[in-house]
Formats: structure tokens, C-alpha cells, sequence
């Protein structure tokens, strides 16, 4: 099963996207982690990448469409796999639509008062990339990996002013993806306000 997940961010995509990749036995693709593994090697497109993500900014769709493309020709995407952050236009769903298919859209909602919450308290360890959150997460030391003892700190694309224009752009180039994918009958609405156990629940009995 080919599923994408859709939803602004700090809705939730990552974290259930990556529970139901253990039911489903596919693999999480996130264009979050491929374009950071483009930015730890420092060539030229990462350091592009990560002056573009830092803004608040879309990475630009031909960049975005041969990561993800030759993500997908990866042997461990035969049997389906879950796409999370991607498409985020409807170009780059037209492109998607040439050399994949897609089987379900799960669309997760979160009113942006919530997001900010979500996004802001979020830390992140600068060793082993593990994530931790001020309020629900929390490690058992300030500002200390629990896993590796690592420094966490706050992403620039976690801080509120970047976080307002992710929001911005999302709305504005990501939200008529859910008419195009409605149309298509793919569009699976979830409130992602309750407990991540609940909204993977209701996840689950969608994609059955």
C-alpha cells in the first residue's frame, strides 16, 4: 500500500506515519530526514537546502522530486511504503502521479494555536537526532539527551517567526493539494487534536 500523509506541520505526520510503518511493515519516508542527510554532507545541495528550510521556506519542486523519485526506485519500497512532507503542491503531485501510485491520503488536522504549542517546545539533540519535547516529552535533565547525553537544542524551523511562515506557506501552496486528492477520492480526514494513541487508532481502522 502506497499512503501519503498530509497535514500542516507539527500535526503529527512523523510521529504516526512511523507507528504505522511498524503495523504495515513499509518504510517512513519523510523529505524531512533525506534533507537533512543532504545537509550533514555539506555538498553544494544541501547547504542549499538548509538556507531554504531555515527561512521557512519550500525546498523547490525539482530539487524535492528527484530526492523522492530516487528514494522510491530503493528496493525496500516494493511492497508500498508511506510518504510523510511529500508532495506538498500539486506540481509535485502531478510528478508523483507519473511514476508512482497512491492508494490512500491520510490528512491530519490541528488548529495552528496547537501547532505553535507543538513546534516550539520541541528540542532536538545535536548527536544522535533523537527529539524531545518541553511539555510531553520531557528529558530528565534540561536541555540533555536522555539516549546519549547530547546537547538538545531548538531548530531554526522550530522558532515562532519560522513557524508562522511555515504555516503561511503551507496554506497557501500545500491546502489545495486535499481538493485534488478529494476529487481523486483518496482523502481520508483525521482530527490529529487527541492523544497520538487515538489518532493512530483511527488511522489504522481508515487504512483497513
Amino acid at each position: 500500500m502506497n499512503i501519503i500523509f498530509l497535514g500542516p506541520p507539527g500535526s503529527g505526520k512523523g510521529t504516526i506515519a512511523s507507528k504505522i510503518t511498524k503495523e504495515l511493515k513499509i518504510p517512513h519516508i519523510s523529505t524531512g530526514d533525506l534533507f537533512r542527510a543532504a545537509i550533514k554532507e555539506e555538498n553544494d545541495l544541501g547547504l542549499k537546502i538548509k538556507s531554504i528550510i531555515e527561512a521557512g521556506q519550500l525546498v523547490p519542486d525539482e530539487v524535492t522530486i528527484e530526492v523522492v523519485k530516487r528514494r522510491l526506485d530503493d528496493e525496500d519500497t516494493k511492497e508500498g511504503y508511506i510518504l510523510d512532507g511529500f508532495p506538498r503542491t500539486p506540481a509535485q503531485a502531478e510528478a508523483l502521479s507519473k511514476f508512482s501510485n497512491i492508494d490512500k491520503v491520510i490528512d491530519l488536522n490541528l488548529e495552528d494555536s496547537e501547532i505553535i504549542k507543538r513546534l516550539s517546545g520541541r528540542r532536538v539533540c545535536r548527536s544522535c537526532g533523537n527529539s524531545f519535547h518541553i511539555d510531553f516529552v520531557p528529558p530528565k535533565q534540561a536541555d540533555v539527551c536522555d539516549d546519549c547525553g547530547g546537547e538538545l537544542y531548538t531548530r531554526k524551523d522550530d522558532q515562532i517567526d519560522s513557524i508562522k511562515t511555515r504555516l503561511e506557506v503551507y496554506y497557501k501552496q500545500t491546502e489545495p493539494l486535499k481538493k485534488h486528492y478529494a476529487q481523486l477520492g483518496l482523502l481520508c480526514p483525521v482530527d490529529s487534536t487527541p492523544a497520538p494513541n487515538l489518532v493512530l487508532a483511527n488511522v489504522i481502522e481508515i487504512l483497513k
